[in-house]
């Protein structure tokens, strides 16, 4: 392998110069193309993967540009197969896809230099259009690679062919990057963030994983992925792991398979519209930085009386609203992919709903007929048992618990599926086969109870934080998806039941989450890597500490924060007007300084201007007639022609200064020493 990449390197120096930049072109638009192989039709990519191919081997084997009718041909192909594959020439997918095709076709056209200019534009709009798809870090920093590429590239274009090479050209291209992110920064902190201009995309956004119904085994899918859902920094001290119940969807209505939200009905009427919430002990304060949502609900820690508020000087309350089931729901819904950075808070200790019974509670003691009559039945046989005759809710779920820990459950992740063969699920796992993840337990917990003729009803939602925080942040992962019931109790109301806890008393009090089995492949790869394993996870906190700070300092950067920063530089009560002359007199600034740093740079650390200027002062004062844009070979036409014979010793000096200046072979030291020689004629014809 090092003697085929060694002699691939020698085959790539031995090509032209040319060759070699057209090769480097391709690189880069192929880089740039590259992160866009998910948003683009297959045969996009394909199309555009031969064009490419296609020009290179034209580079490397000195052949012949195709006509003008190929260019046609390949430009209606790609037209024909956007319409066909899209349906329409606009949007912005089908406007990605024509502009990749353009480029493409454009680098088998790269007759003159204004073709190289088209090309490397192009390539600088399709660097934008990938912060239409994703706004991540490794986005933007493959887009950083790809716009040092093109300006290297048009550094290139503006300089005599074979001059400089390309290492020069890209440490140029670097240089003047750096330059200018004084100004790219204040532009970023101060250009206004008007929406929708600043938008995060929508389509595609990431969501939670919660859905608005469950089955047996979709929470145990869930629980599998190490997907980022929030961070939490608390500013009081934390609660414990098994005190981290985060609510999200309430399912309520059964039909036997899955659950469902409570349909509206008469009977909700009787329940008050917000929920009856008693809390107890102080508060606990936290910030949560959420992941996009698919779902209205927002996973806040249990119980939040209030909504959440935007972090910073302009805090402001979302447009929230508090189910009669303790949901906090977002009214306009966050779909888009857009990162909050909240202020809540929770209080642990708390009860809800109403304390005594009501018409619309019977709404949660509903089963579908003819479902589990196995479960029902061990239910009717609990309640005929004497102690339990007119046993009360806490009594009839502590039983319940107990029949968990007795009969030999077990918590697992694969138990495999329920239902089949004409078999109730609940009826399959409480009564025979006994394994199965939280939604197994909660579903069962929940049947019974109805059963029992006692409210009940599953809550889904996440439960537990990764053990060690990270950057001061706690994690809440798609793996801790979490599955658990509340039963109605007289004089307390809803009260919360785990029966996960029954059967792993460790994944709520420590927050042990599962792990899947691993293949055979997957097995051996972790028996090969050993202590390595735990330096992969430590790499992937590092990683993920370092893409919250993204998220927060450069995604999270919105209007709020421009105003935030505006108060602490001394503004009262800024507005936009505020940002905007803010701007202006920083551009201003920065542009005013960048002259007078030119300007200087130019007279007094420019040998080359200097020493020019002290020639032409001297030929002024010999009586030559010259312009200060006359290069040396003028000076010495004009010398020859006002001074005659007597200054030819000074025009032929000055003749010898333009070839070291502007010749292949410039020495700053032959310079320095032929203007010493001029000034030698001048002080000869001033004695």
């Amino acid at each position: 392998m090092v003697l085929t990449l060694r002699s691939g390197l020698q085959a790539l120096r031995a090509l032209s110069r040319d060759a070699r930049d057209t090769l480097f072109l391709l690189s880069i638009i192929l880089w740039t193309v590259a992160p866009h192989v998910s948003h683009l039709p297959t045969w996009c990519i394909a199309f555009a993967g031969g064009i490419l191919a296609w020009r290179a081997r034209l580079a490397v084997v000195g052949g012949k540009l195709p006509g003008r009718w190929v260019l046609l041909g390949a430009l209606a192909l790609g037209l024909g197969l956007t319409l066909v594959s899209l349906g329409s020439l606009l949007g912005r997918q089908a406007g990605v896809t024509m502009l990749v095709v353009l480029i493409s076709i454009k680098t088998l056209e790269l007759h003159a230099q204004r073709d190289i200019f088209v090309v490397l534009f192009l390539g600088f709009f399709l660097t934008l259009t990938h912060f239409l798809f994703s706004q991540s870090m490794l986005v933007a920093l493959a887009m950083l690679i790809s716009v040092w590429g093109l300006l290297s590239l048009l550094v290139l274009t503006h300089l005599p062919v074979g001059q400089p090479s390309l290492r020069q050209a890209a440490q140029l291209a670097a240089k003047t990057a750096l330059l200018g992110a004084p100004l790219m920064l204040v532009l970023f902190l101060l250009f206004p963030r008007i929406g929708p201009l600043w938008g995060i995309p929508q389509d595609g956004a990431a969501q939670t994983g919660l859905s608005d119904s469950l089955r047996m085994g979709s929470v145990a899918k869930l629980a599998q992925s190490n997907e980022i859902v929030m961070r939490l920094r608390f500013l009081d001290p934390p609660p414990s792991p098994s005190s981290m119940y985060f609510r999200g969807p309430v399912l309520s209505q059964f039909d036997g398979h899955e659950w469902r939200p409570l349909a509206k009905s008469s009977f909700t009427a009787e329940l008050t519209p917000r929920a009856l919430l008693r809390l107890q002990g102080p508060s606990i304060r936290y910030e949560m930085t959420l992941e996009p949502q698919g779902l209205r609900e927002i996973p806040l820690l249990e119980a939040s009386p209030n909504p959440p508020q935007r972090e910073g000087a302009s805090a402001q309350q979302l447009d929230m609203e508090l189910t009669d089931d303790m949901r906090w729901i977002s009214r306009s819904g966050l779909r888009e992919r857009l990162r909050l950075r909240l202020r809540a808070q929770a209080h642990i200790n708390f009860e809800h709903g109403p304390t005594t019974m009501l018409l619309g509670l019977q709404d949660y003691v509903e089963l579908p007929p003819g479902s589990n009559p196995r479960t029902l039945a061990w239910a009717a046989a609990l309640r005929r048992q004497p102690a339990m005759a007119q046993a009360d809710a806490q009594t009839l779920a502590q039983a319940i618990f107990r029949h968990i820990q007795t009969e030999n459950f077990s918590y697992t992740l694969t138990p495999g599926p329920y239902g089949t063969q004409n078999l109730h699920a609940v009826d399959e796992f409480w009564l025979d086969r006994r394994a199965g993840f939280c939604e197994h337990f909660a579903s069962a917990f929940v049947v019974v109870m109805r059963a029992l003729d006692v409210p009940a009803r599953i809550v889904t939602g996440y439960q537990g934080v990764d053990p060690v925080p990270v950057d001061g942040y706690y994690i809440v992962r798609q793996k801790s998806a979490h599955a658990w019931a509340e039963f109605w109790q007289a004089g307390e109301g809803w009260v919360r039941a785990d029966p996960t806890a029954a059967v792993s008393p460790a994944r709520i009090s420590n927050s042990a989450t599962l792990i899947a089995p691993n293949s055979l492949v997957a097995d051996r790869l972790q028996q090969a890597l050993g202590g390595s394993a735990q330096m992969l996870v430590r790499w992937r906190n590092s990683w993920e500490a370092v893409n919250n700070r993204w998220n927060q300092w450069v995604l999270n950067y919105s209007s709020t924060q421009q105003f935030d920063l505006l108060n602490r530089l001394g503004f009262h009560s800024p507005s936009i007007q505020d940002l905007a002359w803010l701007l202006f007199a920083t551009v201003s600034s920065l542009a005013g300084l960048s002259l007078l740093v030119g300007w200087w740079l130019h007279h007094h650390n420019n040998p080359w201007a200097r020493q020019m200027t002290q020639v032409r002062y001297a030929l002024r004062s010999l009586g030559v007639c010259l312009a200060d844009h006359d290069p040396p070979l003028t000076l010495a036409h004009k010398t020859r022609d006002d001074l005659q014979g007597r200054a030819e010793p000074l025009a032929q000096a000055l003749s010898a200064l333009d070839p070291l200046r502007y010749g292949p072979n410039t020495s700053p030291k032959a310079i320095n020493r032929q203007f010493q020689v001029i000034q030698r004629h001048v002080k000869a014809l001033l004695k």
